[in-house]
């Protein structure tokens, strides 16, 4: 960086008379408002990363955060087939932030008039929809670009699979018997099939930033986490869309005692968004110093944070979930209504699911049957696990002193 700009600073000052010529880089950092780098003219200079003629990849992206995390997992795969590509991203406002200090996204856009007129306004080489949603179908009909990969809608509205590998997972969503009882296949590996890139079990890119690994160390410090032998997080919420992919009060107050009864040495810390907040806040007013309850109200980031102080999440099907998955936490996590097949935690912990219910997974927002799925949750065989894992901490630290 300093080579090229101390390059900069000596060429021949330039007056109102001198002719300029100048080019236009195809790179991704340049703008045409403001230099890429202070003191850098690309435009004069040529440019500084020295991106030419590369593929220019849309990625639309609109679903919820947990499904914008599983879709990061394909961007080393795409980088793979495309080394040289510019990649940019259009998600939600309240998802974009995942995105953030990712090494393979060049762009991040946030939806909105503003973002859509702009893309409009571009060309892509491919665009990647990975929604099966009228919303994005809609905008990806209406992209500029050489090849489209994902989903669409035809002339009447409806959501139609855009190429042939896109069809299996254009399935599932119609199909309640291959969804519920024969697909064994994680999203992250459908997904790779559908945008035609090599699957190589890839995990999600999930990064803190300096600044947040900064603030991670301070507030274990503060809190006295960086003494304990484990720190184990319980993510108690989930979606209001799907309110019934939690445990209750009850069950969370319960095993939070066992634990605490078995793991003397283990720290026991609640977790959440917004809307978890007057639940933990009960969780805690009935186990009291039992817990660590952190902030629920800080934004995604801060929650991210808090989540990577863990080295244990206990959770349910949720974005909390995805998120531990993505800081390779040991994960626990219980099914009910989900498809437990499709999540990959990638030799990272246990998945519990109900085996003997014929009625799961259903995805249903109302359940006839009194939510047994979630009565029949193992709390005994979490604490085991939980304990097992502790174990197997200290036996790898032993052999490290050693």
């Amino acid at each position: 960086m300093a080579r090229r700009l101390s390059h900069s600073l000596k060429r021949k000052p330039q007056t109102a008379k001198t002719k300029r010529n100048f080019h236009i880089p195809d790179c991704p950092r340049f703008t045409g408002y403001k230099p890429c780098y202070p003191g850098v003219n690309c435009a004069v200079d040529g440019c500084y990363e020295k991106k030419k003629n590369n593929i220019r990849i849309l990625i639309v992206n609109l679903d919820a955060m947990g499904n914008v995390l599983t879709t990061t997992s394909i961007l080393p795969a795409m980088k793979r087939k495309y080394p040289g590509s510019i990649i940019t991203w259009i998600t939600m406002e309240n998802t974009h932030r995942l995105l953030d200090n990712n090494q393979y996204i060049d762009r991040v856009f946030v939806w909105g008039p503003e973002s859509r007129l702009i893309l409009g306004s571009m060309k892509f080489d491919i665009v990647m929809n990975v929604d099966k949603s009228q919303r994005s179908g809609a905008f990806t009909m209406g992209v500029r670009a050489k090849k489209k990969l994902g989903y669409g809608v035809n002339e009447r509205g409806q959501i139609i699979p855009l190429n042939k590998e896109a069809e299996y997972n254009y399935l599932l969503g119609l199909d309640d018997h291959l969804k519920f009882r024969v697909n064994t296949r994680t999203v992250s590996d459908i997904l790779h099939q559908t945008m035609k890139l090599d699957y190589r079990h890839d995990e999600y890119v999930l990064n803190l930033t300096e600044e947040e690994e900064h603030f991670c160390n301070k507030y274990a410090q503060e809190q006295g986490l960086d003494k304990a032998g484990l720190i184990v997080g319980f993510n108690t919420g989930c979606s209001t869309l799907y309110p019934n992919k939690k445990m209750t009060v009850d069950q969370h107050v319960a095993l939070i005692d066992r634990l605490y009864e078995v793991l003397p040495q283990a720290r026991l810390v609640l977790l959440g968004g917004s809307e978890d907040t007057e639940r933990n806040i009960e969780i805690a007013r009935r186990v009291g110093e039992k817990v660590l309850s952190t902030p629920t109200t800080e934004g995604v980031r801060r929650g991210i944070c808090y989540e990577n102080l863990c080295d244990v999440v206990i959770t349910g099907d949720s974005f909390g979930m995805q998120a531990a998955i993505g800081l390779k936490k040991y994960v626990i996590a219980w099914f009910g209504l989900s498809c437990w097949t499709e999540i990959d935690l990638y030799s990272r912990g246990e998945k519990l699911y109900p085996q003997t219910l014929e009625c799961a997974p259903c995805w249903k927002l109302q359940c006839p049957y009194n939510l047994e799925c979630i009565q029949m949750i193992d709390l005994e065989r979490i604490v085991e696990l939980v304990k097992k894992y502790f174990e197997k901490l200290q036996t790898s630290n032993s052999q490290l002193i050693l």
